[in-house]
């Protein structure tokens, strides 16, 4: 874990959220699905945890949604990169990610991986997506179960108050078990970052309470269903 500071150099909207462009040193890019805790130095309380929504020269792209007191020229104090990424399995031939949230941003910084180890991809949202390669294929939440069937791994983004739901909409039924690779980046407010174990962000596994701020928040999708 490092600790640094990044400068926000412009502002991007992506389906009415903001996100923007950081600056920052190449040790402090969270790798795909990890975070890092950001702070603008104003009388906020609580830093906010950012995801990449890509890299760009210099830094990378800030997953939407950020505050709307950030400003570009804003200076971040920045911890991290924290918590647990997503593992894209090197044989994956047939990858879907799947967006159940406000946004699909937290999933892109997969796409270059998946496209360098020749896998069809497959990115499963009911969001207004642009600037995606033309390699990669949209299909709507409504053919999630059958895209659940084709993919050998899938990573899903899904709010913390949908987790309940997520069997359901994977068309596992209460006994079935998970037969495939997926990995699930539950977003979930994580204010502490792993320090104060202030239990925010507790999310309910087979095993019983882990923290996403430092188990997650990415999960394997068994722990979860």
């Amino acid at each position: 874990m490092k600790h640094g500071t990044g400068e926000l150099t412009e502002l991007y909207l992506e389906n009415g959220l903001r996100g923007g462009r950081l600056l920052c040193a190449q040790n402090l890019i969270p790798a795909p699905g990890q975070y890092l805790l950001a702070h603008d130095g104003s009388d906020a309380p609580l830093p906010v945890p950012v995801f990449s929504a890509g890299p760009v020269p210099g830094g990378f792209l800030l997953a939407p949604a950020i505050p709307q007191t950030w400003q570009p020229g804003a200076s971040l104090s920045l911890r991290g990169p924290l918590g647990r990424g997503f593992s894209l399995p090197a044989a994956a031939r047939n990858i879907a990610l799947v967006s159940l949230g406000e946004t699909s941003a937290r999933l892109k910084p997969l796409l270059t991986a998946a496209l360098g180890q020749g896998a069809s991809i497959v990115l499963v949202s009911d969001l207004d997506l642009a600037e995606l390669p033309p390699e990669v294929e949209v299909q709507p939440l409504a053919a999630l179960v059958e895209i659940a069937k084709w993919a050998d791994y899938l990573a899903i983004d899904v709010p913390r108050e949908f987790l309940l739901g997520l069997r359901e909409m994977l068309g596992f039924s209460k006994q079935a078990r998970v037969r495939f690779e997926a990995q699930v980046l539950v977003v979930t407010p994580m204010p502490c970052g792993g320090l104060a174990e202030c239990g925010v962000c507790a999310v309910t596994t087979r095993r019983g309470w882990k923290m996403a701020c430092k188990d997650g928040p990415v999960f394997d999708l068994r722990e979860l269903i």
